[in-house]
């Protein structure tokens, strides 16, 4: 195999990983991004609109086919054996944990009526795990470009992310939209990727902070997603309800107008997604028009006062880190992802980045909270073939 186009370390390793593993040289390497949504939480599967942008980290797999099958996935973040399954016969319930991303989208593949031969996988990355920052999903893109370029497959992105999306609610079990999956495979350097959910259309947006001396702080809050799974799968029901008792085919379709008819619980949840909605076309329409980004830093404050007081999605660690970030001077601070841990995203002078580190570092230790994390993100190029 030729030298990897991408010299990081990471893939290097990778490459030597699978070596170590399998007695061979791979066919190829593959690389998708994690990514943090700009704005525009939960909406995605109400048929709204968001605005993510891809990581700078990202999921790295280097496979080859099987000389004789199972398909074997090794991972050196979880150090703890090889996955193997059939990929003519898996079926979901048949992989557990992390492998079932990598498995559920060969079973999305094959029950798309495509062909799969079995792979040996090593994957490797540099996403942040458990902190929301979409870790799972780019390991099922990377896996998903390399069974489909091994197997010849023509099969576009926004095809791809629909089968990544089906792999992952009807393998894994897990009930997400479709936003993470197309921000790993459509995200582009210097851009932030907006996205209409319904039609999946997609346009990039500049997204240039640089150029302004700004930067978008993410901070790890380090905090246990409390409840996330079954609470996560709620709020899409209360979503769904809402819609059904509107009568509308998903809260895309609603107004403020129109949310007097609901029950006080379904009125805050709806009311969350209708003006997050319209929130994310506030952003988009001020970086269209090449505004100063700090112009979207109160919007970006409003969402997550909406997402702590009517989606109700927020815990202490996470309202403490954006309380400290708006009072270390940030121009706008926010919960992002699914909710209930995670991380927290700040629009702050690129000066401050250390003081506001430090503010809510203090303010963590205040509150006897662990120690968070933090870096600066690079609005980056979505998922490839590196070789």
């Amino acid at each position: 195999m030729s030298q990897p186009a991408d010299e990081r370390p990471q893939v290097g390793r990778a490459v030597a990983a699978f070596r170590e593993t399998f007695g061979r040289d791979p066919d190829g390497v593959w690389a998708a991004p994690g990514r943090v949504n700009l704005i525009g939480e939960h909406t995605d599967y109400n048929d709204g609109f968001v605005l993510p942008i891809a990581l700078q980290q990202r999921a790295v797999v280097v496979a080859a086919p099987s000389p004789w099958g199972p398909t074997q996935v090794r991972s050196l973040q979880v150090p703890t054996g090889v996955t193997t399954f059939d990929a003519a016969t898996v079926a979901p319930g048949g992989v557990a944990g992390w492998g079932a991303y990598v498995a559920g989208i060969g079973w999305a593949l094959r029950l798309a009526g495509h062909v799969l031969d079995d792979l040996d996988m090593l994957v490797d990355g540099d996403i942040p795990l458990g902190a929301g920052l979409s870790s799972s999903h780019a390991l099922e893109v990377a896996a998903g470009l390399a069974w489909t370029d091994l197997a010849g497959l023509s099969i576009d992105r926004t095809e791809l992310a629909r089968l990544c999306q089906r792999g992952e609610n009807g393998f894994v079990g897990a009930p997400t939209g479709i936003m993470d999956q197309t921000a790993s495979l459509q995200g582009m350097e210097g851009y932030a990727v907006f996205i209409d959910t319904r039609s999946l259309a997609v346009e990039h947006v500049r997204f240039d902070l640089t150029g302004h001396g700004l930067a978008l702080l993410v901070v790890d809050t380090k905090a246990p997603h409390r409840h996330a799974g079954g609470e996560y799968a709620a709020r899409r029901r209360d979503c769904d309800e809402a819609a059904g008792l509107l009568g509308v085919t998903a809260l895309r379709d609603a107004e403020v107008a129109d949310l007097d008819a609901l029950p006080p619980h379904l009125r805050r949840r709806a009311g969350h997604v209708v003006t997050e909605n319209a929130r994310v076309l506030q952003v988009v329409g001020l970086l269209r028009a090449g505004a100063d980004p700090r112009e979207i830093g109160p919007v970006l404050s409003a969402s997550h006062v909406s997402l702590r007081d009517d989606f109700e999605v927020t815990v202490p660690e996470v309202d403490a880190a954006v309380d400290a970030l708006l009072e270390a001077g940030a121009h706008g601070a926010r919960i992002t992802g699914g909710g209930f841990g995670g991380c927290v995203i700040a629009l702050v002078e690129d000066s401050a980045v250390d003081a506001s580190v430090t503010a809510v570092e203090a303010a963590y230790a205040s509150e006897g909270f662990k120690e968070p994390a933090a870096f600066v993100a690079i609005p980056s190029a979505g998922a490839k073939h590196l070789a």
